[in-house]
């Protein structure tokens, strides 16, 4: 009986920290979301001193000066109606997002997968090593990488574009490759999907090398479909990260090629004259990552606690 009662209290203590817990996570998002139906003027009076002091201006104590609401005094459309219709900058900056984003997360898996299969089916010393290399490098924070990446695509001419003599068009899509490139052969995809590979069965490929399976027929039939799970939460995992990268853009597109930043930049910049659009542009800005979390939860939960819907 007392070990009953001990079990109850725990599971409410836990309920209780995991719904605060939730509800403090939570705060920000609904904080964007509810702010960006005030008024601007409404806004200032609110943040206006927040967004002073990050816009490089005379620095003052913020903590007695920002009024936090939920619930807006009125309720207007006013930010909405200049990101999405008055002014094109934003909606091209989120389109710039989404031709860096997704390229990167389809290209990376995709390599992901045949340097995995490679590493799970055929194992070995040299392969070993270069495995702990993908981890070392795994480790390494993204500023890092960052130096040498920029030095490489400086050798090649990708960071100054003007100097290639090509069309403006040649011009644009070499600055987005400076980017894409070196996030596509990013070792985060490789390391999960290797673990994962490696707890599938043999007795699984023996079974289809008896009936006449070949490599490819062995990977996209039994491989692929054990690991759809880890591959929609790895997708998303390296989705959400590079839907939100600032560093990049900055360092590897310069000149005119500025005008190809995603919106994360403009976030990450927001001053003082733009504090009224900030909330409108960070709530249309989420919704991305929103809608695929609501669709893969499930395969995201699955692919963390199983490995391909085997139990290691």
């Amino acid at each position: 009986m007392i070990v009953r009662k001990q079990n109850k209290f725990l599971d409410i203590s836990v309920t209780i920290f995991i719904a605060a817990a939730a509800i403090l996570f939570l705060m920000p998002t609904v904080l964007t979301i509810a702010n960006s139906f005030m008024t601007s003027s409404e806004i200032n009076a609110n943040y206006g001193v927040m967004f002073s002091n990050m816009s490089g201006g005379e620095k003052t104590f913020i903590s007695e000066d920002i009024n936090l609401k939920f619930i807006p005094d009125k309720v207007t459309l006013d930010q909405y109606k200049s990101v999405l219709i008055k002014n094109v900058d934003y909606l091209m900056k989120f389109w710039n997002s989404v031709i860096l984003t997704v390229p990167i997360t389809f290209f990376q898996l995709l390599l992901a997968v045949v340097t995995s299969y490679g590493f799970s089916r055929y194992p070995g010393k040299i392969k070993g090593l270069i495995f702990f290399v993908y981890i070392i490098l795994m480790l390494m924070p993204a500023q890092v990488t960052l130096v040498p990446n920029y030095l490489v695509l400086d050798k090649f001419g990708m960071i100054e574009t003007q100097e290639l003599g090509v069309s403006q068009e040649m011009e644009r899509f070499v600055s987005r490759l400076a980017i894409i490139l070196p996030a596509v052969f990013s070792p985060f995809s490789i390391f999960l999907l290797t673990k994962v590979m490696k707890r599938i069965p043999t007795s699984y490929v023996e079974a289809a090398k008896l009936d006449g399976a070949g490599e490819i027929q062995i990977m996209t039939k039994i491989y692929l479909p054990m690991c759809k799970s880890a591959l929609v939460s790895i997708g998303m995992l390296v989705f959400i990260d590079y839907w939100n990268m600032v560093e990049q853009p900055l360092v590897l597109m310069k000149g005119d090629n500025t005008s190809l930043h995603p919106l994360s930049v403009f976030l990450s910049q927001i001053s003082g004259a733009e504090a009224g659009l900030a909330f409108a542009v960070g709530a249309v800005y989420m919704i991305p990552t929103i809608l695929m979390f609501l669709y893969g939860e499930d395969y995201l939960v699955e692919g963390i606690t199983y490995s391909g819907g085997i139990k290691g």
